[in-house]
């Protein structure tokens, strides 16, 4: 695969374009391309490039457009993850696997059992990070569509905001799963719900007033079967089984 960089700024009828200043350093100093060398272009939101470097200087690099590249196909389930913070930088991970995994949309929540405040994130620089992390997972994997990472919320305001067709709650196995806990629901009879959103809980899991709320805002509680998983790997599993029962991954 060609070296990809994003241009967010990208315009076809410019047929010379300027790379950001971080991916003209990536270009020049990590993969020491030089002019004439062939690269992929993309702006984020579907469009690639086939391109040339065209000049490379002290803070910038050029390229000429070649010809439209057809992106990778995307997911036609739209999935929206919205997955309340865990400790350390387990969010990072998460970002990067769900991106290449072919979520469209990531919403950072803050829940009771949250380790760190709304204030607190809104102050740190980690939503900034999780997007420059969704980008360089995109061009890791080859998307041409950089999935959104939104600003965080507290749960009851992300759940009055969602207008998802297909909503579904994440909760503990077995005895704690709540009354009336199924799978998902069939995609045969749901082809027109093609937005899913993933409500997934911290390391300590939903307080029972949290559970409550999302049911009463219409999420369906849904369990990964018997085994208790981790948080940071909950979402990855869940969102896999969407696909593949949504005939994503045929």
């Amino acid at each position: 695969m060609l070296p990809r960089f994003l241009v967010p700024a990208l315009a076809p009828a410019d047929r010379v374009v300027a790379l950001p200043a971080d991916e003209s350093r990536h270009l020049a100093r990590a993969r020491r391309l030089r002019p004439g060398d062939a690269v992929r272009v993309f702006d984020g939101r579907g469009l690639e490039y086939l391109a040339r470097v065209e000049g490379i200087g002290r803070s910038s690099v050029t390229v000429t457009l070649i010809e439209p590249v057809a992106p990778a196909a995307e997911s036609p389930t739209r999935i929206t993850v919205a997955q309340a913070l865990l400790s350390g930088d387990k969010i990072d991970g998460i970002v990067r696997d769900l991106t290449m995994l072919g979520i469209a949309a990531f919403h950072p929540i803050v829940s009771a059992r949250s380790p760190i405040a709304l204030a607190a994130v809104r102050r740190s620089r980690r939503i900034e990070r999780w997007r420059r992390i969704a980008a360089a997972s995109a061009k890791q994997c080859g998307r041409a569509v950089v999935p959104e990472i939104r600003d965080p919320l507290g749960l009851q305001d992300w759940l009055n905001a969602d207008t998802s067709g297909i909503r579904l709650h994440l909760v503990e196995p077995a005895g704690d799963a709540p009354s009336g806990t199924g799978g998902i629901p069939d995609a045969s009879r749901d082809r027109q719900k093609t937005s899913v959103a993933l409500l997934v809980g911290p390391e300590g899991g939903w307080t029972a007033e949290e559970a409550t709320m999302a049911a009463a805002a219409g999420f369906v509680p849904w369990t990964l079967g018997s085994r208790t998983l981790r948080a940071d790997a909950a979402p990855l599993v869940a969102v896999s089984i969407i696909q593949f029962l949504w005939g994503d991954l045929g």
